[in-house]
């Protein structure tokens, strides 16, 4: 159940109170192990999201999970403050908040690059550079990715904005341009 007004409140509410207890850093931390938890353990995510399950058991689940790593204090009274007030199933979505959040309060752009072949670092490099010309305020975190199905080329994705150079565009568009009939008169 996707909720991003209240995911973006609690999100803002950690992240207010990690700037207050200076921990904004543990708490990054933090929640990106919560959000790559949420994301590799689907059942995870269905404990959390189980009306059967109490309360006191999604706590003592969700300490078991965790018991293994440093996880600071304000994040586990965090989530077991989400818990108490029936928020939990939330969890995902508000990982990702604050993440984002974090990222907007430190300047930091996430770039993806998808390519038909992983890259050399040193082409890497050499985009990451160019892209930060392009926003000189900002730190750019370059996100890499393949995809076979590009054939050619790259997609470049600044948050909403995209830039296909791919050549499966390319082809698409001269696709387009043969079947494209408007040069026919109508009847």
């Amino acid at each position: 159940m996707q909720n991003p007004r209240l995911a973006t409140r609690y999100a803002k509410s950690l992240l207010d109170l990690a700037v207050e207890t200076n921990s904004v850093e543990a708490t990054l931390r933090d929640m990106l192990l919560l959000n790559e938890i949420c994301t590799r353990c689907y059942d995870f995510v269905l404990m959390l999201r189980s009306p059967v399950i109490s309360g006191d058991k999604k706590n003592s689940v969700v300490e078991l999970v965790l018991k293994d790593y440093q996880i600071s204090e304000i994040t586990y009274g965090f989530v077991r403050l989400l818990i108490a007030k029936g928020r939990e199933l939330n969890l995902p979505e508000i990982a990702e908040a604050f993440i984002t959040q974090y990222n907007t309060l430190k300047n930091i752009r996430i770039v993806k690059l998808t390519t038909a072949v992983p890259m050399a670092d040193s082409l890497k490099t050499s985009i990451q550079s160019k892209v930060a010309a392009f926003m000189p305020a900002d730190t750019i975190d370059l996100v890499t990715a393949t995809d076979e199905e590009l054939i050619g080329g790259f997609v470049l994705e600044v948050e909403d904005k995209r830039f296909d150079a791919s050549v499966r565009k390319s082809l698409t568009d001269i696709r387009m341009r043969i079947v494209d009939h408007s040069y026919e008169s109508k009847l």
